[in-house]
């Protein structure tokens, strides 16, 4: 259910242009009827393993981020 929230907010309320929140809900109730009309299961292309490792990575690049921020205080 959370990645069908993430395909909504990215694919019509980030990139669209709605003048009005009428506009807006109307978008979002059209998009959840197409998605009720042809379900599917969201399809993992990474394996645990790959994205806890890219996850680890992220991490460790803030950290040094972090570091190099707080060398000059």
């Amino acid at each position: 259910m959370e990645r069908r929230f993430g395909e909504l907010t990215t694919k019509k309320i980030k990139r669209g242009a709605h003048m009005s929140v009428a506009a807006l809900d109307k978008d979002i109730r059209e998009r959840a009827k197409h998605w009720s009309e042809d379900p599917r299961p969201y399809a993992w292309v990474k394996t645990a393993d790959q994205v806890l490792g890219s996850l680890a990575r992220y991490c460790r690049r803030l950290l040094r981020a972090g570091a190099r921020s707080h060398r000059g205080n």
